[in-house]
């Protein structure tokens, strides 16, 4: 029974359990359902290539297709060097998507509704794109904080600047996703206790009316679930052009 529409995202520890230099590794609500959004897409590219036929089947198609959506997306914002790191891309897609869709369901957790798991997520993406910035071009990546064009004797300014937001983009990935995860299921919880409340006092006449916005979030949820993972990739793919071409 949730009592407060923030209740559903509280972290439960099922089994506590702490490993030495302070390192917490208990089993959480977030940790259950991450792992079950792991699994699914396990399940989902598993089932998609078992067998794989020249003629694809349904579930394979799909597969397929999300592939090269995704590939296209990545390549359209960061050039043809980016092509290897489409697998990657294409996993975060999936697994951000799969947390997304899990929360819709009645009583469940939404693990990109969490502050701390959206954040561990774009901070792992923004060391890696560095560290591709720094491996492909070396001391020559600065360069990415000193754009062409500008007045020498503002140049201290602007690589401040710069470098201010290249770092900020950690923190816009992550809350732009947690936001948005969070914002929408609350929303639901507050109309769904508008209908039962309403059925509670036997005015079903005017818990309809919440009920069919409840519907109409829930299709816009779903909506928003797949939005919010396309934006992630496509704002990747941009951070990731920045690291293949600093020169720009």
């Amino acid at each position: 029974m949730l009592y407060t529409p923030l209740e559903q995202f509280e972290l439960l520890v099922f089994r506590s359990l702490q490993l030495p230099f302070i390192i917490d590794v208990s089993l959480t609500n977030a940790c259950l359902y991450l792992f079950t959004a792991i699994w699914l897409v396990i399940a989902f590219l598993g089932f998609g290539v078992f067998r794989a036929r020249i003629v694809p089947r349904r579930l394979q198609a799909i597969c397929e297709i999300s592939y090269l959506f995704i590939e296209d997306l990545v390549k359209q914002q960061a050039g043809q060097r980016s092509v290897k790191y489409v697998p990657v891309f294409f996993a975060l897609f999936l697994l951000i998507l799969a947390s997304n869709l899990i929360g819709l369901l009645p009583f469940a957790f939404t693990p990109t509704a969490h502050l701390a798991i959206t954040f561990t997520i774009a901070l792992s993406c923004n060391i890696g794109l560095i560290i591709i910035g720094f491996r492909e071009h070396g001391l020559k990546f600065l360069l990415v904080f000193v754009p062409k064009g500008g007045p020498k004797w503002l140049l201290p300014l602007i690589v401040t600047i710069e470098f201010i937001s290249y770092l900020l983009r950690t923190f816009s990935l992550s809350i732009r996703l947690f936001a948005n995860m969070m914002a929408g299921h609350t929303l639901l919880h507050i109309l769904a206790s508008f209908v039962t409340g309403f059925a509670t006092a036997g005015y079903l006449v005017l818990a309809s009316f919440p009920f069919m916005l409840v519907i109409a979030v829930v299709v816009l949820e779903l909506g928003i679930a797949f939005l919010q993972a396309y934006v992630f990739i496509v704002l990747l793919s941009i951070y990731l052009n920045d690291s293949l071409h600093p020169f720009h």
